[in-house]
């Protein structure tokens, strides 16, 4: 068995050298800078480019605007959702194992409660947040956490008519048995298109776990509402979706449904991939483009200092990356699949490390720091959201 479950009904060309702990470590940002509009970011990483029949591909130059801070005094966060009617965003707490809600005119940060059974260490403990695809009317946050034995997956019901910090209901878990770590946990959930739940895992430092189809360590994982192997998987009666991945923390799909993925590098290359079912991405025979036609290659990639990438975005025929150790955002123009020009930076330095990403509508982003969690210099303010304007 690859997996255990029990459902309850209820409701991605710039590198440089990770440590040990092969994520992200780094130092701390700058403060506030004035808000200001960015022609051109700094360029980076290498980038192939072709034509993608019948698509216009996305303006090599961009920009970026801070266009105001939302929320300070966040402690280690890192997953981010956007309610549905814009009102404001939920935020995990990875550290504390605690869910709040931001308000997203006033600032105003209220805690929803505590997910019990997270377990926090090194890289782990409460990570990515997702909202249900029918959260107006069944009210479920999706959580994926470490706790003592594994990573899980878990919902839970919000009820916003009890006290706040008594808002959430008991986690029911809908997977579990990922392999945790002190490091490598992966941690990013989204609900696709398709309606289906995806996860991105790590191989929790367990290099070998990435090539193992029989292994959720190192992959990125599709399964239904209720935490079955999701109907037209390319492995049967198996939740993986791709394979040969170091360590998964940004998921986004583009307006043709196509899903790309940030990862992780050890000492060389951080990737942005173009995601295809079954498709095996290297780890840990490949590091960055091989020459090896087995492995499918990624659309851009960074030296590790420059990156270290957690989550992404897409936003008008772009990507958006934040950076960990790199302390910037990159941008990578897409042709269909492929990206249209050299990525570019913005923000470097300014906000220190980059955690999370989230499209706002529009041609606006959030944008999470993470400054708190144990390898940033955190500033006064620390951790923040942002509202970016991007083009």
């Amino acid at each position: 068995m690859i997996v255990q479950r029990r459902v309850v009904p209820a409701v991605l060309v710039a590198v440089g050298v990770l440590v040990v702990a092969g994520c992200s470590s780094g130092g701390g940002g700058e403060g506030l800078p004035t808000p200001s509009w960015a022609g051109s970011g700094s360029g980076g990483s290498s980038a192939s480019a072709s034509a993608s029949a019948g698509e216009s591909a996305a303006p090599a130059k961009g920009a970026v605007k801070v266009v105001r801070t939302v929320a300070t005094g966040l402690k280690s966060p890192w997953g981010l959702a956007s309610l549905p009617d814009g009102s404001g965003l939920l935020v995990s707490d990875r550290d504390d194992g605690t869910i709040s809600k931001v308000d997203v005119k006033t600032g105003k940060i209220t805690e929803l409660g505590i997910v019990s059974g997270v377990s926090a260490a090194g890289e782990g403990g409460l990570l990515g947040i997702a909202l249900s695809p029918d959260f107006a009317s069944d009210h479920m946050i999706y959580a994926y956490f470490t706790s003592a034995s594994d990573n899980r997956i878990v919902r839970m019901l919000w009820d916003e008519s009890k006290p706040a910090g008594e808002q959430l209901g008991a986690p029911d878990t809908i997977f579990k048995g990922i392999p945790k770590g002190f490091i490598h946990n992966g941690g990013r959930i989204a609900f696709g298109p398709d309606g289906m739940l995806y996860a991105g895992t790590g191989e929790s430092g367990q290099r070998g776990l990435a090539q193992d189809k029989k292994s959720l360590g190192g992959k990125i994982l599709r399964l239904t509402p209720e935490g079955e192997p999701a109907p037209g998987n390319p492995f049967p009666d198996s939740p993986v979706y791709s394979y040969g991945h170091r360590n998964v923390q940004g998921l986004a799909w583009d307006d043709k449904q196509r899903l790309f993925a940030s990862e992780f590098g050890q000492d060389t290359w951080d990737e942005l991939n173009a995601i295809k079912p079954g498709a095996d991405y290297g780890w840990p025979a490949a590091e960055g483009k091989s020459d090896d036609s087995t492995y499918v290659n990624p659309i851009a990639q960074w030296h590790t200092d420059d990156a270290s990438p957690s989550g992404i975005a897409y936003v008008d025929g772009v990507i958006w990356m934040a950076g960990l150790k790199g302390q910037r955002l990159w941008r990578i123009p897409l042709d269909g699949t492929t990206a249209a020009a050299a990525p570019q930076a913005f923000l470097t330095g300014e906000y220190g490390r980059l955690r999370t990403v989230v499209a706002a509508g529009g041609d606006k982003v959030w944008l999470v720091t993470s400054n708190t969690d144990g390898r940033g210099r955190p500033k006064s303010g620390d951790d923040r959201i942002l509202e970016l304007q991007v083009r």
